[in-house]
């Protein structure tokens, strides 16, 4: 059997903050946006968390040329959507080098720059900032109770 649709070629990235994960998958088409099953305005309802899943699209130009699903957990909505940045930037990475790789023009070209561009963003970057733990003895991590003299 002549497989009518030709196969689509996805690009996959992984993203971190907090305790947040995304795991996005990435391919050719006319700029729609799903996560977890629902629409980005349906998910998100603040616009920062908008703005940090559009971010590396917008710098790379590539909003309106790829579709995007990604599947998050864990953590809140400011982590998932920081979470979601970097594996969104993960992804482009992917699909740039590769892009590269074919033309065999290495790190120069367009699609060497645009990696590079997202590295100095930081978008590629991970914010190894967690939570710290509560100490035994304490309130919380490291606000004591109230000290009596008498």
């Amino acid at each position: 059997m002549a497989e009518t649709a030709a196969k689509k070629k996805f690009y996959l990235g992984t993203g971190r903050r907090k305790t947040a994960v995304a795991r996005v998958r990435m391919c050719d088409g006319t700029g729609k946006i799903t996560i977890n099953g629902r629409s980005l305005e349906g998910y998100f309802t603040e616009t920062k968390d908008r703005n940090a899943v559009l971010a590396a699209l917008k710098l790379t130009e590539m909003t309106a040329k790829v579709d995007v699903r990604i599947l998050t957990n864990g953590g809140g909505f400011t982590g998932q959507g920081g979470a979601i940045c970097q594996g969104t930037a993960r992804a482009l990475k992917n699909m740039f080098s590769e892009a590269a790789a074919v033309e065999g023009q290495g790190d120069e070209g367009p699609a060497g720059g645009m990696v590079k561009k997202l590295r100095d963003s930081g978008y590629l970057t991970r914010d190894g900032r967690m939570k710290e733990r509560k100490k035994y003895g304490r309130k919380g991590a490291r606000r004591s109770f109230q000290f009596s003299k008498r």
